[in-house]
């Protein structure tokens, strides 16, 4: 009679390691060596994250994405007109917003004003309307030409405070085209105005 009971234990041992067996194999598969289909899936799947990855750093420049840029622009044209207002021999805030060229041409034209004994009074009083005029990419490059139309108050004065140029009770529109341009392969976001056409 026990050994009836032994028989059945090891039945049921032995249908329990069946069925845990067979839940292994549908879950892992039945290989344990190199699965071609395996691969071919997995190289798919690798290819889609990096056409997905390189589609990111490509930054299709669409229209949320001129949308962001404009904000940012505007911004960048009112700190790099105030920060050329400002009565000191180079440029501060607005460096990390220029190209070489032109924080060099900027702190060029600083230097000539102040050796003139010349200072600036401008009161900056917002953007009436920015609009990008055009984007082209080269390589890795984006260029964007903005057209800025704004209004400020200036005027140019001596030593002696005698006004040269301009009218500090008057508002004047000015206009300006500017070209932004960024590395869409550099983890840094930030773009930087590279070019002044007016």
């Amino acid at each position: 009679m026990s050994y009836s009971f032994e028989y059945i234990d090891i039945i049921l041992l032995a249908m329990i390691a069946g069925f845990i067996f067979l839940r292994l194999r549908g879950i892992l598969g039945k290989r344990s060596g190199y699965d071609g289909k395996q691969s071919t899936q997995f190289d798919k799947i690798v290819k889609e994250a990096i056409v997905k990855k390189t589609i990111r750093k490509d930054e299709v420049f669409d229209e949320k994405a001129q949308k962001e840029f404009l904000n940012g622009a505007k911004i960048a044209y009112e700190t790099i007109i105030t920060d050329f207002s400002d009565n000191d021999n180079k440029l501060t805030t607005s460096k990390p917003l220029l190209n070489k060229d032109i924080y060099n041409q900027f702190n060029e034209a600083l230097k000539e004003r102040n050796e003139r004994g010349h200072y600036a009074e401008i009161t900056f009083i917002g953007i009436n309307s920015a609009v990008i005029k055009e984007h082209k990419k080269l390589d890795k490059i984006l260029n964007v030409t903005v057209d800025f139309i704004a209004e400020v108050i200036t005027c140019i004065k001596d030593k002696d405070k005698k006004i040269i140029s301009g009218d500090p009770e008057k508002i004047k529109k000015i206009y300006d085209t500017w070209v932004f341009s960024r590395d869409t392969t550099s983890a840094n976001p930030n773009w930087q105005l590279v070019n002044t056409l007016t």
